[in-house]
């Protein structure tokens, strides 16, 4: 008889989610050191360990990715539902021009306590005042991340988040990617601008040069309104990703937020360069949809984001379904496929797609090797019970309030619906509180 082995998690008589987004039942997964040691039949364990998952009840597979958040909107929920464009110029910007360290700080909690809770174990925010204070937060949360600050030159912008000059807004991303340098590794640095269209020509450069010199990831909001996009033409003589290639700027790991209105010649730009994109279907579902079946088929990594929870919340298991619904829609419909986006393909766009795919090891799979970034679902409710296909079930009916546990990087940060890591009933009264102290954080105009 083979003598036992010991691991830090052992997870038995589990349903798992394969790497082909198949359903193994019986199955067990053994957890060391962060990353996932072996899996197998659960008839086969060999494993004792210092903590057990032992429920047939439960369909575990790999976290979700946010490739798309915005931290320090969390106060801004409810607000931004029907208001005329553009949001982000109008309310968003000029919301988050007021937030100071320790609002930021609290947004993050709030922020953090949602995506654990809904099933996100890792993210991409869009940038921030404070990143240093964001990065403390998610840190302790346990989260995974890239973290940016928020790189603006434009006039127009406020003066609390208007670099100086190009020279300052490089030094201030620095100066970030030297602060998250130690952190965990967990959260790490991404350089950003705000929108190509919202910063001056110098900055756009200066940011994607040092972005390549410093082997740090860019991200941006890009092709997220038509009429920006007419704009950056208006400006620069072609479209952004086109621009781009020309001046040959786009660095070796990149990441475009929403990419909804795309040209043939920029979805070539993105498969030649591996640009992985991120799309937010509840928020750009009112500006128009991406040619997302055109861009898997061209082998282009997209993912979902929530873009904040000023656009309806941090669950991504609403956005996978929204989504689906979406496409059917306008590219279904119009071409009699019903399976125009299987579920199949969502959940893997959720797991493996658009901020996912910045890490390279961050694959979205539960198989030896790979990050121990797990969620469990516990298909023991009415809305996910009986069903023919629990693939099929998850992407139509489960939602974020169905993750009974969350495992990031080996460690339990949600277990029983409550969260390890954070105080819930402290960030509770602490935003009460600041909500009395600041009446203009829950009455923005």
């Amino acid at each position: 008889m083979s003598a036992t082995l010991h691991c830090d998690i052992l997870i038995r008589h589990a349903s798992v989610l394969t790497p082909e987004m198949k359903i193994a039942t019986n199955q067990f997964i053994a957890v060391q050191d962060g990353k996932i040691l072996m899996t197998g039949p659960d008839d086969k364990v060999q494993f004792s360990a210092e903590e057990t998952y032992d429920d047939d009840d439960l369909l575990w597979m790999p976290g979700l990715t946010d490739g798309h958040i915005h931290t320090s909107q969390q106060f801004l929920r409810g607000r931004l539902l029907d208001v005329k464009p553009v949001i982000w110029k109008r309310v968003n910007v000029p919301f988050e021009s007021r937030l100071t360290e320790s609002l930021s700080k609290l947004s993050a909690s709030l922020a953090a306590l949602e995506m654990i809770s809904s099933g996100t174990t890792s993210f991409v925010d869009a940038g921030g005042k404070y990143p240093e204070a964001f990065a403390d937060v998610y840190e302790r949360s346990g989260l995974r991340g890239f973290l940016t600050v928020m790189t603006n030159d434009s006039p127009h912008a406020p003066e609390s988040l208007r670099a100086p000059s190009v020279d300052a807004a490089i030094k201030r991303l620095r100066e970030m990617k030297s602060a998250l340098t130690g952190c965990s590794g967990r959260i790490t640095p991404i350089y950003s601008v705000t929108t190509p269209t919202a910063v001056s020509e110098d900055l756009l450069r200066a940011v994607m040069q040092t972005s390549t010199e410093d082997n740090v990831p860019f991200e941006t909001h890009l092709n997220e309104y038509a009429s920006e996009v007419t704009e950056f033409i208006e400006r620069y003589g072609e479209r952004p990703f086109i621009w781009m290639e020309k001046e040959q700027l786009i660095p070796q790991r990149m990441l475009a937020a929403h990419a909804i209105f795309l040209s043939q010649d920029e979805i070539d730009v993105l498969r030649e360069y591996n640009i992985p994109v991120v799309h937010c279907p509840f928020s750009n579902c009112g500006k128009g949809v991406p040619p997302t079946p055109q861009l898997l088929h061209d082998h282009i990594s997209c993912g979902f984001g929530s873009d904040g929870a000023g656009h309806g919340g941090l669950d991504l298991f609403r956005e996978i379904r929204l989504f689906r619904s979406l496409m059917q829609v306008e590219r279904g419909v119009t071409t009699a496929d019903s399976s125009v986006m299987p579920a199949e393909t969502l959940l893997s766009m959720a797991v493996r797609g658009g901020g996912a795919a910045l890490r390279g090891a961050l694959d979205g799979s539960i198989k030896a090797g790979a990050p121990a970034d797990l969620i469990a679902i516990d298909m023991d409710c009415p809305r996910l019970w009986p069903t023919q296909n629990m693939v099929h079930t998850l992407v139509e009916c489960a939602s974020g309030s169905d993750v009974k546990h969350s495992i990031i990087d080996g460690k339990s940060v949600m277990k029983d619906r409550k969260i390890l890591t954070m105080d819930m009933e402290k960030i509770r009264y602490e935003t009460g509180h600041a909500a009395d102290e600041n009446p203009w954080l829950t009455n923005w105009i």
